[in-house]
């Protein structure tokens, strides 16, 4: 692996950890994003990892919970398209586990053309976007940890200031761990060390 496997990073106060490479910087008060998220960015590749904690969505079925997020995030982001490339099934979390409870998990892979920013249409950058719900039923939440990648960048997106417009250079390329891997770390490795975080634990 080119790069280093990463680094473990604290998450909302230290209450949650996880692991992901250096190049991902904390960029959460230069977005001004709410409370219950944490953004981190690779700007130079225009990838960004999200980790969201969201009142559990009672009337989503586990299995189908991580597509439905997945559009959810396309209605929001106006997305042009929105492809599903791959779903998982449904899975216990034995790394993540409250009162003996394990969390379940599912995973989807999907692609979708998302603008920077109010762009609009015309500058949409098309990504590859792998979204993971990890349902905490025993503390009522949906955490949400969504991972997105560049495969082709519009010379008309601000991305296209500080990336070179067209197909994204690949990790090997880059010599930087694929965002694949990235995600997987991060899921697996994601740890709760305070579940007062939640609240009603």
């Amino acid at each position: 692996m080119p790069e280093s496997d990463g680094s473990s990073r604290p998450l909302f106060g230290g209450a949650v950890s996880t692991t992901f490479p250096l190049s991902f910087q904390d960029v959460s008060e230069v977005r001004q994003v709410p409370d219950h998220q944490e953004v981190f960015a690779d700007p130079w590749r225009d990838q960004s990892l999200i980790f969201e904690l969201l009142e559990l969505k009672q009337d989503v079925e586990d299995h189908g919970s991580a597509v439905w997020f997945l559009q959810d995030i396309a209605a929001v982001q106006d997305a042009g398209q929105c492809t599903l490339l791959e779903q998982s099934g449904v899975v216990e979390a034995p790394w993540l586990v409250y009162q003996s409870t394990p969390a379940v998990i599912s995973t989807v892979i999907g692609q979708m053309s998302i603008s920077k920013g109010r762009q609009g249409r015309d500058a949409q950058n098309v990504g590859r976007v792998y979204l993971a719900d990890l349902r905490l039923k025993e503390v009522n939440t949906d955490m949400l940890i969504t991972a997105y990648e560049p495969i082709l960048i519009n010379p008309l997106s601000e991305s296209a200031t500080t990336v070179v417009s067209g197909l994204a250079a690949s990790a090997t390329e880059a010599g930087v761990m694929p965002m694949a891997e990235v995600f997987k770390l991060a899921v697996s490795s994601l740890k709760v060390h305070d579940w007062s975080l939640f609240g009603n634990a």
